[in-house]
C-alpha cells in the first residue's frame, strides 16, 4: 500500500512539473509579440508641434543657402537650409530653425497607401489631440511615388501671453526596398515656405 502511494505521488508531481513547463513555453511567444507590437508602434514618427516660447522667424529668404545631409547607413540624402540646427542624425533627424522644421524617420516598412498614412495619423491624434489631418493623396517625388497629407497641430499655451501657435506640416511617405521614409515639414501659419519645402522634399533621394 505504501509503495502504490508513492508510486501516485511521484506521477502527480511529474505531472505538474511538465504542466508548469508547457504554461510557460506557450506564454513566451505572445509576450514576444506583445512587445514586438508596442515596439512597432513606438518606433513611426510622431506628429511635429510648435514650441509656444518660440517665435516665427519668416519665410525662408529666396537667397537662403542649402546644404546636404547624407547617411550611408539608413541609405538617403536630402537638402536643408543652411544654419539651421540638427538634432539626431541617421534614420532620425530633425533640422530645425526656431518654429520651421524639418524631421525625416527612415525604418523599415512597406509602400505606404493614402488609408495606411490616414491610419497612421489618426492613432496619433491619441497624443496629439489637437491634430486635424487632411486627406492623403498620391504624388511623385524624385524618390518614387509617395503619399502626401497636409496636418495641423497646436502647441501648449504660452506660459505668459496663453497663445498658442499653430504648426501646418505636409507629410510625405515613400519606399524602396523594404525602407519607408516620413518626411514632415512643418510651418507656423502665417509663413510662407511652400516653394522651398517643395524643393526640399523633391531634394530627398535613396542613395
Amino acid at each position: 500500500m505504501n509503495t502504490t502511494l508513492r508510486y501516485l505521488f511521484r506521477a502527480l508531481i511529474t505531472s505538474a512539473v511538465l504542466l508548469l513547463a508547457a504554461c510557460g513555453s506557450s506564454s513566451k511567444p505572445a509576450t514576444s509579440a506583445a512587445n514586438r507590437s508596442t515596439s512597432g508602434h513606438q518606433s513611426g514618427p510622431g506628429a511635429l508641434s510648435a514650441e509656444a516660447t518660440s517665435a516665427a522667424t519668416g519665410d525662408i529668404p529666396d537667397t537662403q543657402n542649402f546644404l546636404t545631409f547624407k547617411d550611408s547607413a539608413a541609405g538617403y540624402s536630402i537638402r536643408y537650409p543652411e544654419g539651421w540646427a540638427q538634432t539626431g542624425g541617421g534614420g532620425d533627424v530633425t533640422f530645425k530653425d526656431k518654429n520651421n522644421v524639418i524631421h525625416v524617420v527612415v525604418a523599415a516598412g512597406g509602400v505606404p497607401t493614402a488609408a495606411s498614412v490616414a491610419a497612421d495619423l489618426a492613432r496619433l491624434k491619441a497624443s496629439t489631440p489637437t491634430l486635424s489631418a487632411g486627406s492623403a493623396q498620391p504624388v511623385q517625388l524624385k524618390a518614387g511615388p509617395a503619399i502626401k497629407v497636409t496636418y495641423t497641430t497646436e502647441s501648449a499655451p504660452n506660459p505668459v501671453t496663453g497663445k498658442r501657435v499653430e504648426l501646418t506640416v505636409d507629410r510625405y511617405v515613400v519606399a524602396r526596398a523594404g525602407k519607408r521614409a516620413t518626411l514632415d515639414l512643418g510651418t507656423p501659419v502665417g509663413v510662407d515656405n511652400v516653394d522651398a519645402y517643395r524643393m526640399i522634399s523633391q531634394s530627398f533621394q535613396w542613395t
